[in-house]
């Protein structure tokens, strides 16, 4: 068996040639011939050298498989390099419509129009075409409309290993749907992006802009009237 190092050297090597796809610790352990909590040590090693030593290129463990993707104190460039901000990517009614399927899945088009209070024909369709959400299967009710939930794109996306490494909302109300979407926006921002990633369409132009409320001034700074000295 190679040294360690080397071993080490091969595997940033394979996962520069997997590319997004990555690859799963059962996958470096049959192409380096070794017991997988080898192979898992050599991917993790990998992750940690790169971290520690801040380079570009770093190694993630997205939905269940190693891969390369950029420096995420880096985004700003990689967002100039791109010509559209990456915060962009997703309108707020892209955003909300999708932290509904990915906090309520499997949920249909008529739960997700309750939930928002206005049609989601538009966004459901443009979120599917982008690989964020799937049909999952069909409700047990009358018609048998489609149930949604997310796909793998969404996880690679977002940057989470999985479902259960959703941002746990602060909110008390679990169900709070500007909680839930303030989360994924900010998943969002500040997640790793892969060249690819960088080429996808601006979903605000397809879903519209959400009207955005005024803040309330805030009386509690109001200046305290004068008092004129007594004569």
């Amino acid at each position: 068996m190679a040294d360690y190092s080397k071993l080490k050297s091969i595997t940033e090597g394979l996962l520069f040639m997997a590319g997004d796809e990555g690859l799963t610790v059962k996958q470096l352990s049959d192409i380096l011939q070794l017991d997988a909590a080898v192979a898992a040590d050599l991917a993790k090693d990998l992750m940690k050298d790169l971290k520690s030593k801040k380079r570009g290129i770093q190694v993630s463990l997205v939905a269940g498989a190693y891969r390369m993707t950029t420096n995420p104190d880096h985004a700003v460039y990689f967002e100039r390099m791109a010509y559209s901000p990456t915060r962009s990517s997703l309108s707020q009614a892209a955003l909300e419509t999708l932290s509904i399927v990915a906090y309520r899945q499997p949920i249909t088009r008529v739960e997700i129009e309750e939930i928002r209070g206005v049609k989601c024909d538009r966004a459901i369709q443009s979120l599917v075409s982008k690989d964020l959400i799937e049909e999952v299967g069909r409700a047990e009710q009358i018609g048998r409309p489609i149930l949604y939930g997310s796909t793998k794109s969404f996880l690679e996306y977002f940057g989470l290993s999985g479902l259960d490494a959703l941002p746990e909302p602060s909110s008390v109300a679990i169900d709070d749907l500007e909680d839930q979407t303030q989360l994924l926006f900010e998943r969002l921002e500040g997640r790793q992006m892969t060249i690819e990633e960088m080429s996808f369409a601006d979903l605000d132009s397809e879903l519209g802009e959400e009207p955005q409320r005024e803040s309330e001034p805030d009386r509690s700074q109001a200046p305290e009237p004068e008092t004129v000295p007594e004569s």
